[in-house]
């Protein structure tokens, strides 16, 4: 097994274990989705599926450009209608939570970019 094979599977595992956690504790995170967007625990639920299915595409090798495009667009919606709003919060250490949040998604989603950069069709593109 090579360092890419490696780092791509590592890369991948984290979105199950959200995918899972967002299944697992939907009631609980329903509270995060912004006000305007009804359905409130659908979209929790809905996130979680997407999660564990972007994790699943990448691990198999299946469908990962498009796959990792849309998990880095998945990303940016977080960042712009969660952790930014978080960041407005009174309580310091909410701030902190949405700035952490914010970082941690921002980092993902480059490596999201980087990943749907470097894979076309399941294999690494011999151009990059």
């Amino acid at each position: 097994m090579n360092v890419s094979t490696i780092g791509r599977i590592v890369f991948a595992v984290p979105f199950a274990v959200f995918g899972l956690l967002h299944l697992v504790s939907g009631s609980q995170m329903a509270g995060m989705i912004p006000s305007f967007l009804p359905g409130g625990v659908f979209w929790v639920y809905l996130t979680g599926v997407a999660l564990i299915g972007a994790s699943a595409s990448i691990i198999i090798k299946k469908f990962i450009r498009p796959v990792s495009l849309l998990l880095a667009l998945m990303l940016l919606i977080f960042i712009l209608t969660i952790h930014l709003p978080g960041l407005g919060n009174a309580d310091a250490m909410m701030q902190q939570m949405a700035m952490s949040g914010l970082l941690k998604d921002m980092g993902l989603m480059g490596a999201a970019l980087i990943v749907a950069g470097v894979f076309r069709d399941g294999v690494p593109d011999p151009r990059v």
